[in-house]
């Protein structure tokens, strides 16, 4: 890995490497008396699935499929990554400082059977990059390091302890949400995609929030290409079928009733789905999106139902 050359041949696995240097980064930043932003991806949880053998012994079992057990041992390396940072701050007097945002950018690429399934993201449908819930849908876990009730950033931004927030966020509200904390304006002449989170954070609900959800994939992903959208409680899939594109396929689903996406209704509430494909295609067009091309060039914009 770039960068990382102190490590190779040794027997310091990725996920602790990457732990080390992050600290150290941070370590750098605090002693020049600047404020700092960490990003740390991690390549585990991410295919080629490799051992962890700090972990894997916690795993074995024959229940599963083959590469399970290393899948979970890089969770529980993750896990311990996040917690050692912690420590960090916290020994070097940056945890009250410091606000974490823990999130996966997809949902679960879980090795565990049928991907359009109840499995990989049990007990959501889907996995990682698919139009399901269990492709989009991911847990966020924002905090403060370390929870400091007269600490002056904290009073500044308040986030409540211990609570749930049931309504939607999406990763593009993460870059405003950081502005918002390190009280900095909108970059000049940038377009924000997201909002900050600031009132959603404190256990409030923030009716300026919007309340939809559009993924997009105009080119070949799991088989298909595919918009998905949602509007409150409702979600419809539209699948384009570059083969055949006088007949795409549409699918609608209820989450508040059916968040595991087991009951189609496109065909039972014929108006719903008319409603939804209008607003996405309303979506999309407000984004300038780039849509699919049949096996002759022609673009193949979205057919209403």
């Amino acid at each position: 890995m770039p960068d990382l050359d102190k490590y190779h041949n040794t027997e310091t696995f990725l996920t602790d490497a990457l732990t080390i240097e992050a600290a150290s980064e941070v370590d750098k930043a605090v002693n020049e008396g600047k404020p700092f932003y960490l990003n740390l991806a991690h390549y585990a949880v991410h295919a080629p699935f490799d051992i962890d053998k700090r972990f894997i012994d916690h795993y074995t079992s024959d229940e599963y499929p083959v590469n399970a057990p290393a899948f979970a041992a890089l969770i529980e390396g993750m896990d311990k990554s996040l917690g050692d940072l912690m420590d960090h701050l916290d020994s070097i007097g940056q945890a009250e400082n410091t606000l974490l945002i823990f999130l996966g950018d997809n949902g679960s690429d879980a090795p565990m059977g049928d991907k359009a399934g109840h499995t990989s993201s049990a007990p959501y449908r889907g996995k990682k990059g698919m139009e399901f819930e269990g492709g989009m849908l991911v847990p966020a876990i924002i905090s403060w390091a370390k929870p400091a009730p007269d600490n002056k950033f904290q009073k500044e931004y308040p986030i409540s302890q211990g609570g749930i927030q049931t309504q939607m966020a999406t990763i593009m509200d993460i870059f405003p949400t950081v502005l918002s904390v390190a009280r900095i304006g909108n970059p000049e002449d940038h377009t924000l995609d997201g909002s900050d989170l600031r009132t959603l954070l404190s256990g409030k609900h923030d009716p300026r929030h919007r309340d939809d959800f559009l993924m997009h994939f105009p080119h070949h992903n799991y088989g298909q290409y595919y918009t998905v959208y949602r509007k409150g409680d409702w979600k419809i899939i539209y699948r384009y079928n570059p083969e055949d594109p006088q007949h795409p396929g549409y699918s609608l689903y209820n989450l508040a009733d059916d968040p595991y996406e087991n009951h189609d209704l496109a065909t039972a509430d014929p108006a719903k789905l008319s409603e939804m494909f209008y607003l996405m295609e309303a979506r999309l067009k407000a984004e300038n999106a780039t849509y699919p091309v049949d096996a002759d060039g022609v673009t193949l914009l979205p057919k209403a139902p």
